[in-house]
């Protein structure tokens, strides 16, 4: 047959409309089983044989478009079809309709399914220079080397963090990618929003060592330089900074004369001073929400006291004890003029050193903030840290805490974020955010920031024990609690320290006399936390008979625990949170007068503008204290008070903690109750 007349022919018997109509229909019908069939939970196999059904269609459509015509008597082959009983111009009509009714459906589906579609969420812009130093292997055959690995990677990100022109990510962030792992560079570089990482690996044998580094794009896995140093063991810091301004050059970023000196000073000449201050910075920079943190601090601090009795001019570890002594003393573990005067003398210490350092203002805006609640001089201090530590995440974490205390909630939140994108994955940070949100009550962000850190570490039982109690303290809702110590409990029941504070807690707004004993079992050092106030065991086991009527125990519980407090008390006359717990305790004795007295003094020590959160907490117990002893018409009005401050007493609180048992019945607090209750 003639070309021209076979198309001509194609045309006529309307081949062509038949196939756009078939391909648009098949389309159509392949696009609704995909999203019907799952519905009706039909197997995934079954999507697949109507495509191929209808691949396998496509052919014999055309086939019987060219060999057969639809005609008024019905369909005949289109060679007995004379031309006065073809109606093949209006059936190309019809199809004509159909294929463009079919193609408006089409685009209608596409275009709602378009709009129904979220955004794609924005791809943070990644610097082109930024930098993430991942933990660098051991290849040494004392594993106990490790450390020691963890200080060569650990001095050569501090020395680039000092450099302006450069994104570094803070060690916090990539301590969770082991050297020992198959590493997927190019998701850590999704993660931490990086550019480039820099692995590496560190073999010590004898006076030896040899540190081998590689440079990697991890947009494109390309290997952009890498090298293998092979020196004695004394030069270990002469390498680090050789690696440090390496990296620089390959990055073409521009170092000032003060980042080039910075990059060559070398930390210590001692390297058994060296291990031991990164053992201790180790352990303070993975210690969270633990209520074991005071058993890991005192570890360190003993570490880096050896560090300094072996290299008195060890700078940076004379920094880290000032601020780990500093933590001891701002948590309340150990709030004595003791434990102040030798944070006192370590940053003294650390200044007559090298007064100009930016670790050196760091410690003293740390010092500042922690041991004297003297906001201003710390912020003088972390000004003058960030200009010569730009890529120090602690300097805006430190701002955001001093804000948060302050009552600045939203320069607070700025800054915390701040921090997190230097340190991206911070648990600690993101843990502090998370305590932000549920100090201004707005728990939907906390349990999403809660989530965020769980994505980091799923298995972090503290962690996974805050998440649970936003549902306690926005909705009154105990068993999401519950059920989360449960499961912990039977995955590891040597946890149970971790957060035996919070255990009590979901036990007591439960009236679970049972597991409440099993929490006050399970505490460790004698005491347990609320924030700033530390209370004994003995206070909890007569509160626990309090709530189970018990009095005669009660006593006996309230009245060892008064003999605790009074020596703490002795010992830290002026300490607010301390003279909180006294008067709780005075008040569970019937000690009407003296508790009243300790709570009105805890308040006063520690007003709201001093301290946004211990200040509230103050108000809250002395609110207690008044419950207690009868003086309802007072303890209202501190607990109305509580309800309008941030940081104050949560609605979960309120409607189930046997502390406001006294109140209930009262209209008046039902009243308050109701105001914090959840809208909607």
């Amino acid at each position: 047959m003639d070309p021209k007349t076979f198309l001509v022919e194609l045309r006529r018997r309307n081949v062509y409309k038949i196939a756009i109509a078939y391909a648009v229909v098949a389309w159509l019908l392949i696009q609704i089983a995909t999203q019907v069939f799952p519905f009706f939970e039909i197997p995934t196999w079954a999507v697949r044989l109507v495509f191929c059904l209808f691949l396998l269609g496509f052919p014999i459509a055309l086939i019987l478009a060219w060999a057969y015509e639809l005609t008024p008597e019905g369909l005949k082959r289109t060679g007995e079809v004379g031309p006065e009983k073809s109606i093949g111009r209006k059936t190309g009509r019809k199809l004509d309709f159909v294929i463009i009714g079919v193609l408006l459906v089409v685009i209608t589906l596409l275009i709602l399914d378009r709009r129904g579609r979220a955004p794609p969420p924005p791809q943070a812009a990644v610097l082109e220079k930024s930098l993430a130093v991942l933990p660098f292997q051991n290849m040494s055959d004392e594993k106990e080397n490790a450390f020691f690995a963890d200080g060569v990677q650990d001095d050569i990100l501090t020395a680039l963090s000092k450099v302006a022109d450069l994104k570094v990510i803070s060690r916090t962030s990539v301590m969770g990618y082991a050297a020992n792992e198959k590493r997927d560079l190019r998701a850590i570089g999704q993660a931490l929003r990086v550019a480039h990482v820099l692995e590496g690996s560190v073999r010590r044998a004898g006076g030896k060592v040899r540190v081998t580094v590689q440079l990697i794009d991890t947009r494109t896995n390309r290997n952009l330089w890498s090298e293998s140093y092979d020196r004695d063991l004394a030069d270990v810091f002469a390498i680090q900074s050789e690696i440090a301004q390496e990296i620089t050059s390959q990055l073409q970023a521009t170092l000032s004369p003060k980042e080039r000196s910075a990059i060559q000073r070398r930390p210590t000449a001692d390297l058994a001073a060296f291990d031991l201050y990164t053992r201790a910075r180790t352990l303070r920079l993975t210690t969270s929400f633990s209520f074991l943190a005071k058993e890991r601090l005192l570890q360190a601090v003993d570490l880096l006291n050896q560090a300094v009795a072996r290299d008195p001019a060890f700078l940076l570890a004379w920094c880290e004890l000032a601020t780990t002594h500093d933590l001891l003393y701002f948590f309340g573990d150990d709030h004595t003029p003791a434990r102040l005067a030798l944070a006192d003398a370590a940053v003294q210490k650390a200044r007559d050193l090298q007064p100009d350092s930016g670790e050196v203002h760091l410690a003293l805006a740390q010092h500042f903030y922690r041991g004297y609640l003297d906001y201003d001089n710390a912020h003088t201090e972390l000004a003058i840290a960030q200009r010569t530590l730009p890529n120090d995440p602690l300097t805006f974490e430190l701002a955001g805490y001093i804000d948060r205390r302050r009552g600045h909630w939203a320069e607070s939140a700025r800054n915390f974020e701040r921090a997190i994108e230097l340190d991206p994955r911070n648990f600690y940070t993101l843990q502090q955010i998370s305590f932000s949100y549920q100090s201004i009550r707005r728990y939907a962000e906390m349990a999403a920031v809660l989530d965020r850190a769980l994505a980091i570490m799923p298995n972090d039982g503290d962690t996974r024990v805050m998440r649970a109690l936003v549902d306690l303290d926005w909705r009154a809702d105990p068993r999401p609690l519950h059920a989360t110590i449960e499961a912990i409990l039977a995955e590891n029941p040597s946890a149970a320290p971790n957060f035996a504070d919070v255990w009590l807690l979901s036990a007591l707004c439960e009236r679970d006399l049972a597991a409440a004993d099993q929490a006050l079992a399970a505490l460790t050092g004698n005491s347990f936390q609320i924030d700033a106030v530390l209370l004994s065991r003995a206070f909890g086991e007569g509160l626990v008979a309090r709530l189970r009527g018990d009095a005669a125990a009660a006593t006996a519980a309230f009245s060892a625990a008064r003999v605790q407090q009074e020596e703490v008390v002795r010992t830290q006359p002026e300490y607010a949170p301390a003279l909180c717990a006294l008067g709780l305790i005075d008040a569970g004795l019937g000690r009407k007068d003296e508790a009243l007295r300790e709570g009105r003094r805890a308040v006063e020590l520690l007003p709201v503008p001093r301290d946004s959160i211990n200040g509230a907490l103050m108000i809250q117990f002395f609110a207690t204290i008044c419950a207690w002893t009868g003086e309802k018409d007072l303890a209202l009005q501190q607990l109305e008070i509580a309800t309008q401050i941030p940081a104050g007493v949560t609605y979960g609180e309120l409607r189930l903690h046997p502390f406001w048992d006294p109140l209930r019945g009262d209209p008046r607090f039902e009243k308050v109750v109701a105001s914090l209750a959840p809208k909607g």
